[in-house]
Formats: C-alpha cells, structure tokens, sequence
C-alpha cells in the first residue's frame, strides 16, 4: 500500500494484492475501498498485481484545500488523470489494465478515453457510467434534487425513513436498502454520501469515444451485470453495448452487491467453460 499526491486534489491512498505480475489499476464502489476486490482470489489475482484506489471521503484519501463549495461544484474529467500520471511518476510509463465495480467506473472508463493506447484489458462489475441511473442524476444535477440530496444528509431521521419507504414501493430491493441504510445511520456518514455524490457528479464518461478507442486498440472488454440488479442493470447499458466490438457480457444470478466469492468462482467457472470450448474448436 501507498500514498499518492494528486495535484489540485489531494492524497490518494491505494492498496496493492495478488501475485500476478500485470498491473491492474482497480476502482472500488460507494462505501468500500480499494481492497474491496480482494475476494477475486482465484479468477484474477493470480495473474494480476491490483493497485487499488480508496476514493475521496473512503479509506485513506484526503481532499486536501477544498472548500464546501468547491466539493459541492464538483471535480472536472480531466482530474482523473492525475491517478494515473502520478501512478507512472512511481511506477513507471507501462502497459496497464483497469477494473472498476459501479460509481467506480466512471473513473476507468474516463481513463480509457485518453489512455486506451496503454490499457490491455477492462473489467467493469455492475458499471455506472455506460447509462447511468436517473436517481443519482436527480440528486446530482437537477436544482430540487440538490436541495432535497441537502436536507437528507443534515437530517437524523429523513434517510432512513427515505429508504423504507423506496423499498416499499420496490423502487430498490433488500440488498439495495441493506447497502444504502449502512452508509446513512451517522451524520457523518451522510456527510460522505453527499460529499462524495457531488465530487464526481461531472465524472460522466463519453462513450461514443470510449467505444472507438475500445474498438481502435482492440482492448479485451469485460462487462459483468448482476439480473436482479436496480440500480445498473444490463438493459439500460445496452445502446452502450452495441457500439463496442468482441465484448464479453456475463449477467450473473445476483444483486447489485456483485463483488463476492459467488462472483470469483462464476468467473473461474466461465473460464474454464471457455477454455474447453477453444480446446474443441482448434
């Protein structure tokens, strides 16, 4: 594990595992930290080295001379590539790989607009960034929303009764509703949610160009959705889908909460189906 300085943002903390030899740059979701794909011990840290990042307000990372205001205004796109320039400035200029499990992938998906020349493969887990999901874009970007986003997170009782009542008209599920009271039972943690909500709310990758550098390098792309996912399902992301080529989609019998040892062993178990199938074909 390391630290990283990020000019105009502050210090990035990134913890390091497997024992693979290529490096995977790796973007965990809310409320984890880059440790969060530790449990993908048998399906990609045996051939990766993952370098993953805590996000501003998780882990260790500090947003360092900012204002309220400034946070409320947001980080702009071509802050993201600063990770990666100070990650070269330690490691060096190479070869990379990028993976990302939901808010975090718009941060790979930016990198692939202006690094896709430098990147072998991607591996997005329950991606936000290919549509999007139209509760956050209201809280983020529409002047109510912001405003109700604000009274949520000062009030002790408004989140939690929020949530109750969403999952009692199935706006989200048990696994949602789990997932959302966790990281809104403190004043402090609704503080993050909202901090950290409006920091990347103008973290909205391109996609049009994301597919033609995806395509122009022929970097391997894997995209895996949970079927019972509500908050970024397969469908949604479909016209995102359409425009890259040799894609690998899996949607895998789970919820939004994909990045469990259920997931590595699906993921063993659909190499190895791939394998036998080359095998036959050669």
């Amino acid at each position: 594990m390391g630290f990283l300085h990020l000019p105009d943002l502050g210090t990035v903390h990134y913890h390091e595992y497997g024992t693979g030899n290529k490096p995977l740059l790796a973007f965990h979701g809310y409320g984890m930290t880059g440790k969060q794909f530790h449990v993908l011990q048998k399906s990609l840290l045996g051939k990766y080295h993952v370098y993953g990042f805590d996000h501003f307000f998780h882990g260790e990372s500090k947003l360092e001379g900012w204002t309220e205001q400034q946070i409320l205004a947001g980080m702009n796109k071509t802050m993201v590539r600063a990770y990666l320039e100070a990650w070269f400035k330690v490691f060096g200029r190479q070869r990379i790989s990028l993976m990302a499990y939901s808010i975090g992938a718009n941060f790979a998906l930016i990198l692939l607009e202006d690094y896709a020349d430098m990147v072998d493969e991607v591996i997005l887990m329950a991606p936000d960034g290919l549509a999007g999901y139209e509760g956050f874009k209201f809280l983020q970007h529409h002047s109510i929303g912001r405003a109700i986003f604000k009274t949520i997170s000062k009030s002790n009782w408004l989140a939690p009764k929020l949530l109750k009542a969403l999952k009692k008209i199935r706006v989200i599920d048990q696994s949602l509703y789990t997932i959302a009271y966790n990281e809104v039972d403190t004043p402090k943690k609704r503080e993050d949610v909202f901090y950290t909500l409006n920091l990347i709310r103008h973290l909205k990758p391109d996609i049009k160009k994301v597919a033609e550098q995806v395509n122009r390098y022929n970097i391997k792309c894997v995209l895996i959705f949970g079927r019972d996912d509500l908050l970024f399902p397969k469908k949604p992301a479909m016209q995102a889908i359409e425009l890259l080529d040799g894609l690998e989609v899996h949607e895998v019998p789970m919820g939004h909460w994909l990045v469990t040892a259920a997931l590595d062993a699906y993921l063993c178990d659909a190499a190895q189906k791939l394998a036998n199938n080359q095998s036959r074909h050669k």
